[in-house]
């Protein structure tokens, strides 16, 4: 599996560290118990609540070409959004005292 552009570029100008890279990037999103479609389902989330616009961009494109439907993209970021919007959420209280 080639790396994404962003990743090749690195072992370019820093072929041990680019090859460390790329053993990392193999082991995540190489043949294993989820199938490609989970784990790229997974990076679009990541990507998407880290604000990572061109990465989910990408992602998206690469998972329209595999048959994913756009409404199985909106749940992928929902669940992102829930889940990262949660770590607000989780914080909330700490702005009130207890008791009120």
């Amino acid at each position: 599996m080639p790396l994404p552009p962003f990743l090749a570029s690195v072992g370019k100008n820093d072929p041990d560290f680019g090859k460390a890279i790329e053993d990392v990037y193999s082991l995540a999103m190489g043949e294993g118990a989820l199938d490609q479609k989970t784990k790229l389902l997974i990076a679009l989330a990541v990507d998407a609540a880290h604000g990572a616009t061109q990465g989910v961009t990408n992602i998206a494109k690469q998972l329209r070409s595999m048959g994913v439907t756009d409404e199985e993209i909106r749940e992928a970021i929902r669940i992102a959004y829930f889940a990262f919007g949660n770590s607000i959420l989780a914080s909330y209280s700490a702005a009130f005292p207890e008791g009120k």
